[in-house]
Order: structure tokens, then sequence, then C-alpha cells
């Protein structure tokens, strides 16, 4: 389980974060909604230690992590889909799949079968460039790349975003199945609203590097969490 309590975060002068509190436990999905600029994006730099946190803990089952490297994070199993995908645009899909074994013991250091079930497209693209490959597919392949670190938390920032419909059926399903399995914590961060409430079993909102809204899905109005995304 993941546990973020109260962590401030300042860049300079700027207090970015202000005493944020999120959790994602294993076999459910939590997110993080909010609007561009309200913090979303500094919480997980924090969770991956991208950016050092001023007061607060971040504990990973049950341990404070927040001293440890980004490297140290992800052998602890930790993995990131970041906004954009980042995939390597000249390598080919399966080169982009392999750079996945940089955390993982030699004995493991190999591309699951789970990975082409779940995105069947990549194993007919192998060969391909990740420049080549559409939108999103890109972003499947971004997602199959954090899967082949075999995580424990797998953290999605913003998903669906520029990828077409069909798509983002298909990498919900994705998620929803994973968070099944029942051996993996999900955060996925999001602003698409109507993704996030199909998906989620708990919600926060962020608004101005604060939590101002959470809770279990169940409890909250598409209402109430609207009125935070706004402009």
């Amino acid at each position: 389980m993941l546990s973020v309590e109260k962590i401030d975060l300042f860049y300079g002068a700027s207090h970015a974060l202000r005493s944020v509190s999120v959790t994602a436990e294993v076999g459910k999905i939590g997110c993080v909604l909010g609007r561009n600029g309200v913090g979303k994006t500094s919480l997980l730099r924090a969770i991956f230690g991208l950016q050092a946190v001023r007061g607060g803990r971040i504990l990973w089952q049950g341990q404070d992590i927040a001293a440890l490297k980004p490297h140290e994070r992800a052998r602890r199993g930790l993995a990131l889909v970041p906004q954009g995908r980042e995939i390597f645009p000249r390598l080919t899909v399966l080169e982009n799949l392999q750079t996945g074994f940089a955390p993982l013991a030699r004995t493991l250091r190999h591309i699951p079968d789970e990975i082409f079930t779940l995105f069947p497209v990549l194993q007919d693209m192998l060969h391909r460039r990740g420049g080549d490959l559409s939108g999103g597919q890109q972003q499947q392949l971004a997602i199959a790349r954090a899967l082949v670190t075999r995580p424990k938390l797998l953290v999605l920032d913003e998903p669906t975003e520029g990828i077409q419909p069909s798509i983002i059926k298909d990498i919900g399903r994705v998620i929803r199945m994973l968070a099944d399995r029942g051996d993996m914590a999900i955060l996925l961060v999001e602003q698409y609203l109507d993704f996030a409430q199909a998906l989620a079993d708990h919600i926060s909102v962020m608004d101005r590097g604060e939590v101002v809204l959470s809770g279990p899905a169940t409890s909250l109005t598409a209402e109430q969490v609207r009125k935070h995304l706004m402009v």
C-alpha cells in the first residue's frame, strides 16, 4: 500500500504541495483528479523521488521511502507511465519494452507473455520504431513498458490524453483487469472525469496544491467533483 501523508513540496519559495495526503491500495484503483497546474505532477515527482519533500511521509509497504533515490524506488516495485508517454521514438517496440529491464534481477529480464495478451497489437509491431506508432499505440507501449518491471504500484499520469475513444476503452479495460488481479496497487492521475469515475475505487481532487475533496468513488457525485475541475 502507498500512503502519502501530509507532504509539503516547494520550488524555491513557491509552495507547490500543501499537506497533501493520498493512498493507493493493492487490488484497488485510486484516482487523483485536478485541472492543469494544481499540483498533480508535483505529487508524482514526490512519489518517485524526482523532487524532495519538505515535511510529511511517503510510505510504501509500511516503510518511509522519502529518502530513497528514484532507481531505488523502482527496485521496490514502483512504476510510472508518464504523461505524454515518453517512449523512445528511434527504438523499436521490442527495444522500448526491454528498457523496462533496468530495475530487474537478471533472471527476470524477459518480457512476460501477459504483455501481449493485454496489448496484442504490440506483438505485431515488435520491430517497428516507437515513433511510427499512433498515439494510442504509443500509450499502450508506455503501459506495457512499465508492466515489464513487474510493478507492485503502477502510476498512470493522464493516460487518456490525446487518445482516440476506442483506445481509451481498451486502456480502461486493462487497468481494471490489473486491479482485479489483486497483486498491484494502481494510482491514476486524470482530468477526464467520466473515465476516472468508471474505474476508481477512491477519488482525491486537488486544487491549488491541496486535496480539497476525497472519498470512495461511490460517495462522490459528479457535480461535487466537477466544480473543482472547472476553470
